[in-house]
């Protein structure tokens, strides 16, 4: 039996605009004039505007869900738009929540948004969640994934969930009463670093239209209680083959959240994945360091060099030697001129490093993430003096030459 949703008594009545612009759901007898209505009153939390939360978002306004909220304080920037089609070039440097409203009226008048223009936190998370029907997560990183997940458990909501990467992708339906959710899935987050955001990544720009698309219609289904939603299943999706897979997935009886029930309240999900707190960060895009010595700027004890520092350095003539540990792709794109060694590669190409291991090493990638699992890696092979690039060549394209091209 399909998941279904409780509906108010009264349902609200559709117009004759509403009838005509329905007609093609309005024919289908498994939707019919009562399932419209049951979309015009559902409300339907979508946690990011960015890659998956752009097709969702648009589906789901397109297809007559009467409110749709959207958790977002990021804003909009040149490299979305690759992707996330519910932006513009007209809307780069505005709050994503006011973008995606922008597309989202001129698609359906009759849309109710409400924009939550914060970062999801423990704090607010129950209080925002408790307004509506289904929330439908959109993120990209772990601490976020758990915590909308503990949060829908915890407030009784269906999620409807997605994750992409490069050209694959997964969907579910996690936190029903009947159903595990992604803690019986993945009971521990992996470590910091291990795996890499699509920022670090990359992902192929139809992917998350795909997978987003998908959590749509997971949505529609649980609202209209047809079908077969991906309760108990994990969709697993490659692009580059387009092939499908299903997998079953199981209630785990020792979950601590939808198990055991020993998790009564959200935790702090930073500290859970083993990462330090964002700062000026959005929180779908947050940094996957370590822990950060308060004392200093030091992470995971590899001390963190600033753009500004190394141009100083370089201007002084008394620049260490940089490595940088991205892809030759990449390094084709934008480089600062300095020796390249892959991450990937790198343990096995150490001996080419050419000076000597008490010498001052920076290393440097996109954005700072992977050159400081590069530091650990030298640091545990015998490196005495190596220093992170913070920030990487994204913040050198930022703040000391603003002419590089920024990806």
């Amino acid at each position: 039996m399909p998941a279904t949703l409780d509906h108010p008594a009264a349902l609200p009545t559709l117009s004759n605009e509403e009838i005509a612009r329905y007609s093609r759901h309005l024919i289908l007898p498994e939707v019919g004039m009562e399932g419209q209505q049951k979309l015009k009153a559902a409300k339907v939390l979508c946690v990011g505007t960015g890659g998956l939360g752009a097709p969702l978002a648009l589906y789901l306004t397109a297809a007559g869900v009467g409110t749709i909220g959207l958790v977002d304080f990021d804003v909009v920037d040149e490299s979305n738009l690759q992707r996330q089609i519910i932006h513009s070039q007209s809307t780069v440097g505005k709050l994503k929540v006011d973008s995606a409203e922008i597309m989202l009226k001129g698609l359906n008048k009759n849309v109710n948004v409400v924009k939550h223009n914060t970062m999801l936190t423990s704090a607010n998370a129950l209080e925002i969640f408790k307004e509506y029907d289904v929330i439908a997560d959109g993120t990209d990183n772990f601490q976020t994934r758990y915590l909308v997940n503990d949060a829908c458990v915890l407030t009784g909501k269906p999620n409807a969930y997605g994750s992409i990467f490069r050209f694959e992708g997964q969907a579910s339906v996690f936190a029903t009463e009947e159903g595990p959710c992604y803690r019986c899935l993945y009971p521990e987050p992996p470590p910091p670093g291990l795996v890499p955001s699509c920022a670090e990544g990359g992902v192929l720009g139809i992917l998350p239209g795909l997978v987003g698309v998908i959590q749509a219609t997971e949505v529609i289904k649980l609202i209209l209680g047809i079908g077969e939603p991906l309760i108990g299943r994990l969709l697993l999706v490659d692009a580059l083959g387009m092939n499908f897979r299903t997998l079953k997935l199981r209630k785990n009886p020792d979950c601590p959240v939808c198990g055991t029930h020993e998790i009564k309240e959200l935790i702090d999900y930073d500290q859970f994945c083993g990462i330090a707190p964002p700062a000026a960060v959005g929180p779908l895009e947050v940094s996957s360091h370590g822990k950060v010595d308060a004392s200093a700027n030091i992470v995971d004890g590899i001390p963190q060099m600033s753009v500004e520092e190394l141009k100083a350095r370089r201007d002084a003539g008394t620049q260490p030697f940089v490595l940088d540990v991205r892809e030759p792709h990449e390094y084709a794109i934008v480089n600062l001129g300095v020796p390249q060694i892959p991450l990937g590669s790198l343990e096995a190409r150490i001996s080419e490093i050419p000076v000597a291991k008490d010498a001052e090493i920076v290393l440097q990638c996109k954005s700072g993430a992977r050159s400081q699992k590069a530091s650990l890696a030298l640091k545990a092979a015998g490196f005495t003096n190596v220093k992170n690039l913070a920030g990487g060549i994204t913040a050198w394209a930022d703040r000391i030459d603003t002419s590089l091209p920024k990806y």
